[in-house]
């Protein structure tokens, strides 16, 4: 019970609807168990003495028993599901929430589709329990030991004898729950992955066509979905143990039952009603306990998604604001780093050594180097993505912990390298960073970022909706809306993550030029794989494997004979080779 003592804050604030569905369960447990009572007053009252005047009564009291019985399992019913509905609603919000606040080095080793599996089957297969199973456990207890005592009060030694198999059969429960929860487990982690082989699918199936990998992709997800398969089969064939076992004890009990109260019917011990109702109460007490398979089944299902969904609930946070943060509305932009290593995890390399520099307000820093040099690592640390394992990142003379990080990361717009749009329309997205911008505000965002023209003319402008991940616009124009969404954020530290990359020169050099106005009185980082993009900044940094090779402006970096120079050579040798031929 670790599981839902852990989760305890999230159900018990909705114990009113749950004590109310147990007092009314109570109320239909005990209605169900004055049914043989009245079957044994008709069969020993009525039938054998002839006392035909009890009939009215006794129908009467049937069908007002039946309507109250009707009733109370309504509210006990709906009460349950109020319990189960309202409780997984604050849990799902508090695991979206989580969610959001956790890091990137948490999203690093997380799989998206396995995710969405703990917010949607798992949350369900807890709710279920919740609002079903906790009844069932009581319903079970409160059957089982109200029938022992009418079976006890007609007869003691009778009900001894045709118990004798509950023992065995209270084993073979047990043991089907130990063997029956880590194979659900199983079948959920199973689920996780064929979810997560789903959404990758459909997330890459550009790719997947344009490369025709249908079939492998197919084989993959046979792979998974049979993985999944298995693990059922595995499940289903502990159920098709244990069931037929639980059975064989239940109906020995009946057995015994006819066999031993024949006997004391025929001897006068009992009476044929006592007999009759006996035999109805072994049946709310044996049918429960052989249930309780079922019972058990969704209880080790909750479990299995409960562990799953603590584990989000405590996954650690390594991002994690100090005691009393600053809160700032606007910051100057300086920026410094001093010694500063970065792991992205405990047994990686370093992904950046011992960097220092310095940004001074208003100043545009070039970031060059090869793929992983740890170009896009300094600007996850200046905006607290990620935590460095030694030295300090500051922002205006503070370390960047210091800072509330929401305070932080509103004064810095950010356009990543792989530009993310939302489903909704242009305007929303536009204004995504900042909610509260009016519309000429977001107008004129996208036209320094020259994205106004081509949104003005689609046939709803603004208020196009777009498609997933901003299906229907081309790679460059998804990347000039979201540098419009950083430039509407009005930051004071600019990240530009080789934000032209998808755009054709043309476009380049139009967004270049209207950048050189934003960037005006902001810090600017520019990642770039192409010198045109960062060859104007006040200072470049070259880096190779994580470590700062060369710094300066263009004009000296192109003479130092460095990484830079052979960068600037392939990039512009063939260039002007072609223009010497042409003019000569």
């Amino acid at each position: 019970m670790d599981i839902f003592k852990k989760l305890k804050n999230f159900y018990w604030p909705y114990k009113r609807h749950f004590i109310t569905s147990i007092i009314f369960l109570f109320l239909v447990t005990g209605i169900t168990v004055v049914y043989p009572v009245i079957l044994q007053l008709t069969i020993d009252e009525v039938v054998l003495k002839g006392q035909y005047n009890w009939i009215p009564y006794l129908a009467i009291g049937f069908v007002l028993i039946m309507i109250i019985k009707g009733i109370a399992t309504y509210l006990h019913q709906y009460n349950g599901d109020l319990f189960g509905i309202k409780s997984v609603f604050s849990l799902r919000n508090e695991l979206y929430e989580k969610l959001q606040f956790l890091s990137f080095k948490y999203y690093d080793n997380a799989k998206t589709g396995d995710l969405m599996s703990r917010l949607t089957a798992d949350v369900e297969g807890f709710r279920f329990f919740l609002s079903f199973g906790f009844a069932e456990l009581l319903r079970f207890i409160l059957l089982v030991s109200v029938s022992f005592g009418v079976m006890f009060y007609y007869s003691p030694s009778l009900t001894l004898v045709t118990l004798a198999t509950i023992p065995f059969l209270a084993v073979a429960v047990y043991r089907f729950d130990k063997n029956v929860h880590p194979a659900f487990r199983g079948v959920r982690k199973s689920f996780g992955r064929l979810n997560t082989r789903v959404q990758e699918n459909i997330s890459g199936i550009n790719t997947v066509k344009s490369l025709s990998r249908e079939d492998f992709e197919i084989g993959r997800f046979n792979n998974s979905n049979a993985d999944y398969k298995d693990n059922y089969l595995h499940t289903a064939s502990i159920w098709a143990k244990f069931f037929p076992l639980m059975e064989f004890l239940g109906n020995a009990s009946i057995v015994l039952l006819f066999a031993y109260g024949g006997y004391l019917v025929v001897g006068g011990q009992m009476q044929l009603g006592e007999l009759v109702a006996f035999y109805s109460l072994l049946g709310y007490i044996m049918w429960p306990i052989m249930n309780l398979g079922f019972t058990v089944n969704m209880f080790s299902q909750a479990k299995a998604s409960g562990e799953r969904l603590l584990e989000i609930l405590e996954a650690p946070n390594d991002i994690q604001e100090v005691d009393h943060p600053i809160h700032v509305e606007r910051i100057d932009g300086e920026v410094e780093f001093r010694n500063v290593t970065l792991k992205y995890t405990v047994d990686d390399q370093a992904a950046l050594k011992d960097i220092n520099f310095h940004a001074h307000p208003g100043k545009t820093i070039g970031l060059i180097g090869s793929t992983g040099s740890g170009k896009t690592s300094i600007t996850q640390l200046i905006t607290r993505f990620y935590e460095p394992v030694k030295g300090q990142v500051l922002v205006d003379g503070r370390e960047v912990n210091q800072y509330t990080l929401k305070s932080l990361r509103h004064n810095i717009g950010f356009v990543l390298q792989e530009p993310f749009l939302f489903s909704s329309s242009i305007k929303a997205n536009i204004s995504y960073g900042r909610p509260e911008a009016t519309m000429e505000e977001i107008i004129e965002a996208a036209k320094r970022a020259q994205a106004h023209e081509f949104i003005s003319e689609l046939p709803d402008g603004y208020d196009t909706i777009l498609g997933e991940r901003g299906l229907g616009l081309s790679g460059g124009q998804k990347q000039r809306i979201s540098i419009a969404r950083a430039i509407c954020l009005n930051p004071s530290i600019l990240i530009l993550d080789d934000a032209t990359s998808a755009v054709d020169m043309e476009t380049e050099f139009e967004i270049q030029k209207a950048l050189k106005e934003v960037m005006e009185g902001r810090t600017t980082f520019i990642i770039a794989h192409r010198i045109s993009s960062l060859k104007h900044a006040d200072e470049i940094i070259v880096l190779d494997d994580g470590e700062i090779v060369e710094r300066g402006v263009h004009e000296d970096l192109v003479k130092n004979n460095g990484l830079y120079q052979r960068i600037y050579d392939i990039q512009y040798k063939d260039q002007e080779a072609v223009l010497q031929s042409q003019t000569g």
